[in-house]
């Protein structure tokens, strides 16, 4: 989706609503980042809000493909325009990384994996927000989270472990239909609690915490050896000269 479609989106009732909850969940695994920094890929803005003042530092990465919006509105910009294969940073040197509305968006998710692996630091850790492959909201067009490529939970696991992460905790979000009516509006956090109470696999969406495997597992690979002998032949006299 374009980046004005996603700001569309979130500047609508439903996309409140969803942002509030979709926080919640993101707040249950991290309830704080004091001290450290924060990288949020895709359209993470609605979300990084959480954690802009408290953190070290706080920026966002907005795939080419989408566009990029000025973020904060009214401080000095911490969004920027990226190669979501090639980050413009060095190894290792971020604490947490948030990713929004940008694996099931990716053409190459695998490869956008293994460039946050470069850059997430040895203790990090990431949260992945996720469209839920049998949830309701990848059902219509109407959503951000019906657009791209939907996970269930083990082809999430799967990935990540082909990526060379480990997942560490699950939780979903987004238990109501995606129905901008005032009823669904007002109930939305009464959906969320009795969902999440009666374990309901039709969330709308994944919120997949993960760490980084700092020793990966490298395929041994055996070389042919050539014999090569090291006996050189030796004429041998024969009898008749003997005698």
């Amino acid at each position: 989706m374009d980046v004005i479609d996603l700001r569309d989106f979130y500047s609508q009732r439903l996309g409140i609503v969803a942002r509030l909850l979709i926080n919640r969940g993101i707040r249950a695994r991290w309830p704080s980042a004091s001290g450290q920094r924060v990288l949020g890929i895709g359209y993470p803005t609605p979300y990084l809000g959480l954690f802009r003042e408290d953190s070290e530092r706080c920026i966002a990465f907005m795939p080419a493909a989408q566009g990029v919006l000025k973020w904060p509105t009214a401080r000095p910009t911490l969004a920027s325009l990226v190669d979501e294969f090639s980050l413009p940073l060095p190894d290792a040197v971020a604490d947490r990384i948030l990713l929004v509305h940008a694996l099931e968006m990716s053409d190459d998710p695998a490869g956008l994996l293994r460039e946050v692996w470069r850059v997430m630091a040895p203790s990090g850790r990431m949260i992945i927000v996720i469209p839920n492959r049998r949830g309701v909201w990848t059902r219509t067009d109407t959503t951000p989270f019906g657009h791209g490529r939907p996970y269930s939970r083990s082809q999430i696991t799967q990935l990540l472990r082909q990526t060379w992460f480990t997942p560490t905790a699950w939780g979903e979000a987004l238990f109501m239909p995606p129905f901008a009516v005032g009823w669904f509006l007002r109930s939305a956090l009464a959906w969320e609690k009795a969902g999440a109470t009666l374990s309901l696999p039709f969330a709308g969406v994944h919120i997949v915490e993960a760490t980084k495997q700092v020793y990966r597992v490298i395929p041994a690979r055996r070389e042919r050896v050539r014999l090569i002998p090291r006996l050189e032949p030796v004429l041998v006299p024969s009898p008749s000269r003997r005698k």
